[in-house]
């Protein structure tokens, strides 16, 4: 269920990422949700997603340390 959870945050992402405000809450949503473990994989996608989309990396700021 976890990992559904995870996937489905991913697609969501993706589908939001035409506006970078929405990803940006969208991206807070999923943080709450998630756990840390899945967290850090979301870390590592949104780093490889978002390369090139430069609009969308000052979300990136939700992500713990």
């Amino acid at each position: 269920m976890a990992r559904a959870m995870l996937e489905y945050t991913k697609t969501v992402l993706q589908k939001v990422s035409f506006d970078a405000r929405l990803f940006g809450r969208e991206l807070k949503k999923a943080i709450e949700r998630l756990m840390p473990n899945e967290i850090e994989e979301l870390r590592q996608w949104l780093l490889q997603f978002t390369t090139d989309k430069p609009e969308l990396q000052p979300a990136l700021i939700y992500l713990p340390a």
